[in-house]
């Protein structure tokens, strides 16, 4: 009976075996080695993640100046907005309480209160900042906007809500100091009293990543 086993065909099949064995052991190995880099990607990315609120109401005031000189002083937990002939002035004060440096690029501002809380506008349809704007992990910075054209559409409807005193309501689109993990913060600029303005964090979309909801 042994003279009869074919050697080469039981060797192959052994090898056929093994190499089955092998792969399947790489294959886990990969899988295994990816888990673990995408693990170590998202604790990096975290690491340096900004998340924009209001500032609390105890953060110190900040005094802003715009292009054109004019001045704003704006408390925590505040915003500013007021209008002349000639331009509008918005000014929130914020806190970052992520772990990375906040970079503000674009913002969007509807003149009312957005009853459509889980849509914003496409990037491409936000205003740019004319400077660059930074809120540091854990500390206070600001955002400021103007609308200085008569003839833009917002500049009125603007301008009514400040006289009128009417809820606003402001986008903002932000990243990291690398230009990614790009973020929408909305948040409502409520009038308190007759001149104050204070700032409220409505939502937040990801843009470079699914939404955690």
């Amino acid at each position: 009976m042994i003279g009869a086993i074919d050697w080469a065909t039981a060797a192959s099949a052994a090898t056929a075996a093994g190499t089955v064995v092998l792969a399947i052991a790489t294959f886990s190995a990969v899988r295994s080695g990816q888990r673990a880099a995408r693990a170590t990607e998202l604790a990096l990315l975290a690491g340096i993640r900004p998340v924009l609120l209001p500032s609390r109401f105890d953060d110190p005031e900040q005094k802003i100046s715009f292009m054109d000189e004019h001045w704003v002083r704006v408390g925590g937990g505040r915003a500013s907005a007021e209008a002349t002939n000639d331009a509008v002035y918005l000014v929130v004060s914020l806190r970052n309480v992520g772990n990375g440096l906040a970079v503000l690029d674009r913002w969007d501002l509807y003149p009312h209160r957005e009853e459509a809380p889980t849509v914003h506008q496409e990037p491409s349809h936000f205003r740019r900042l004319t400077r660059d704007l930074y809120v540091p992990a854990g500390d206070i910075g600001l955002w400021q906007g103007a609308i200085r054209d008569p003839a833009d559409p917002l500049f009125g409807a603007v301008t009514d809500a400040i006289a009128e005193r009417h809820a606003m309501t402001l986008d903002l689109l932000y990243g990291d100091h690398q230009g990614g993990q790009r973020t929408v913060s909305r948040f409502s600029l409520i009038p308190a009293g007759d001149a104050q303005w204070l700032a409220v964090i409505g939502r937040h979309w990801n843009l470079d990543r699914p939404d955690p909801r």
